[in-house]
C-alpha cells in the first residue's frame, strides 16, 4: 500500500560518505600497523584472536572488518545504478536515486582520488630514500608522472650514457 523509495533517504545521508576518503588514505597505514603488532605483540595477537572467535564476528579477521568501509562506497554505487537499470522511468524515487547516485558518484571519486595520492606520496618517499634523502621532493604538490632508463647523447660527441629519469 506504500511506495518504496530509497533515493530521497540515499540523497540525505550521501554526503557523508565523502568521510570514508579520510577513511581510505590512512587504510595501508592501519593494515601495516596491525600486521606489526600482530608479530611483535603476542599478547596483541591473542586479544584479536580471541575477539574474532566471537559468533558477531562471523568467522573473519579484524583486516576483513577493516576493508569493510574501503569496499562500502562502491557497492552504493553499484547497487545504485542496478537499483536505477531496474527502476520504471516513471517512478516517484527515479530523480531521487539518480541524484543520490551522483552524490555517491562524487564520493566514490573522491575515494579514489585520495588513494591515488597516498600510493604517489609512497612513491615519491621512496624515490627520496633512493636518491640519499638529499633533495626533499616528498610534497602533497609534487606528483611522479613518469620514470625509467634513457640514454643521454653528449653534446661534444655522440657517445650515450645510460641513465635513470624520474619525471
Amino acid at each position: 500500500t506504500t511506495t518504496p523509495r530509497i533515493g530521497d533517504i540515499l540523497q540525505k545521508l550521501a554526503p557523508f560518505l565523502k568521510m570514508y576518503g579520510e577513511y581510505v588514505k590512512n587504510f595501508d597505514n592501519a593494515m601495516e600497523l596491525v600486521k606489526t603488532w600482530t608479530e611483535r605483540s603476542p599478547q596483541f595477537k591473542f586479544i584479536v584472536q580471541d575477539i574474532q572467535k566471537e559468533k558477531v564476528c562471523g568467522n573473519l579477521t579484524l583486516q576483513h572488518h577493516m576493508l569493510e568501509p574501503v569496499q562500502r562506497i562502491p557497492r552504493y554505487e553499484m547497487l545504485l545504478k542496478d537499483y536505477l537499470r531496474k527502476l520504471p522511468q516513471d517512478s516517484l524515487d527515479w530523480k531521487d536515486a539518480e541524484k543520490s547516485l551522483e552524490i555517491i558518484s562524487t564520493a566514490a571519486s573522491h575515494s579514489n582520488s585520495a588513494i591515488r595520492k597516498m600510493e604517489n606520496l609512497k612513491k615519491l618517499l621512496e624515490i627520496y630514500e633512493m636518491l640519499g634523502e638529499e633533495e626533499d621532493i616528498v610534497n602533497p604538490s609534487n606528483e611522479l608522472i613518469k620514470e625509467g632508463q634513457i640514454l643521454k647523447l653528449a653534446a661534444r660527441n655522440t657517445s650515450a650514457q645510460e641513465r635513470y629519469l624520474f619525471l
